[in-house]
């Protein structure tokens, strides 16, 4: 057998993002890419900002000697200290250089701090729906994900999430703005969440680790205030990256966060250098790193994500579809006309728009669409969505 029967499996029940933009692919060749109206990846359509250009510019025409070589697996420490600074500033936390571990995006980030801190066995709590890639990055590192469920608003049932925390849990990731649904943790809920995760180590004499998934933390409409979850718990851990604020989903740079004053720090942090070289990154991109350093409080323009946002929640909202208010990343989770969230989908794919079933998010009768895309793609979509919605008999 040339393959593993493990990879086999995975690559056979796939990703329905992927899936769903094949065969997009496939429909652009067969009607035209200008006829096919595709909102499926995350994909950001805006360009990085000015002042990203302007740092490109200036380290390709006056670059540093030995600036592409390698450095400590953390990362340099002068973007260690401008990151834990911007934290700082958000958080009203002390972080340092210290607390910072630059990594290969948020997937890296993920990936090294599950490599860090799971046992073969131990347990991952998930809020469904989710980003898929969770469930492999879970197992990845021999844990088991455990799926707990959300309320008609996305929010986590907190007894739900009582009733799932065992002896045997380790982590529960959170994330918000929230892929796929868009929605935003309450400063208030966060606290809850905290509470129970204190509750539950000291019944069980436990380490529970939250781990807060945030490359949307900057995306954020309505002057709606993100609540880290560093505030609410000292056994958290941020994982992000710069793919959504700055428009770099291509470039590879995140990294982690630890609370200040989380138990064993030291040890953690050791042991994310550690599995940041041993699982392949060894360290986040040099060029990206001298770049972003000067870019921590700058963000790609908010306003023209709301903009998008409201056109076409707006406008699905008057053909009859159903769906809660995105308060943040670029995702409209809206209700499936019928329980069958793939037949739907299919049904708008031969009206030539593109999204994504929410069974794919753990999430079913649901569906994706993703709108950081062009306002042509956005317009084009409209006649696609209006006909399917006749057809099932909506508004």
């Amino acid at each position: 057998m040339f393959m593993s029967d493990k990879i086999r499996k995975g690559m056979a029940e796939g990703s329905w993002i992927r899936r769903m933009f094949d065969e997009g692919n496939i429909l652009k060749k067969k009607y035209g890419a200008d006829k096919v109206f595709d909102l499926t990846l995350g994909n950001p359509i805006i360009e990085p900002p000015a002042e990203f250009v302007r740092e490109l510019k200036k380290l390709a025409e006056y670059p540093a000697l030995g600036m592409h070589r390698y450095m400590e697996n953390a990362g340099y420490l002068d973007t260690r200290a401008a990151v834990a600074t911007q934290l700082s500033k958000e958080t009203g936390l002390k972080l340092t250089a210290g607390d910072i571990v630059m990594t290969c995006g948020a997937a890296g980030a993920m990936n090294v701090i599950l490599k860090t801190i799971l046992n073969a066995g131990e347990e991952t709590i998930i809020f469904a729906p989710y980003f898929v890639e969770y469930l492999n990055y879970v197992d990845n590192h021999s844990g088991v994900p455990k799926i707990v469920p959300t309320d008609e608003q996305f929010q986590p049932k907190l007894d739900a999430l009582e009733k799932a925390i065992s002896k045997k849990t380790r982590a529960i990731i959170v994330n918000s703005p929230n892929n796929p649904t868009g929605v935003i943790y309450s400063e208030k809920l966060m606290g809850q969440i905290g509470e129970i995760l204190r509750k539950k180590e000291s019944r069980y004499g436990t380490e529970i680790y939250l781990i807060s998934d945030e490359p949307y933390r900057k995306l954020i409409y309505d002057v709606l205030k993100y609540p880290s979850p560093l505030l609410f718990h000292q056994r958290t851990i941020i994982a992000t990256s710069h793919s959504k604020d700055l428009a770099l989903p291509g470039e590879r740079i995140g990294y982690i966060a630890i609370h200040p004053e989380c138990p064993q720090k030291q040890e953690l942090i050791d042991g994310f250098i550690y599995c940041n070289r041993t699982l392949g990154f060894v360290n986040a991109p040099a060029l990206m790193q001298r770049i972003v350093r000067s870019l921590q409080d700058v963000t790609v323009s908010i306003d023209d994500y709301r903009k998008k946002r409201d056109f076409l929640y707006k406008n699905l909202v008057e053909m009859g579809y159903s769906l809660v208010t995105p308060q943040g990343a670029f995702y409209m989770f809206p209700k499936s006309p019928i329980a069958d969230d793939v037949a739907f989908v299919r049904t708008l794919q031969e009206a030539l728009v593109l999204t994504v079933p929410g069974v794919g998010f753990g999430g079913p009768g649901h569906f994706r669409i993703s709108y950081c895309t062009d306002d042509r793609t956005l317009s084009g979509a409209l006649e696609g969505f209006h006909k399917t919605a006749k057809k099932y008999g909506l508004k």
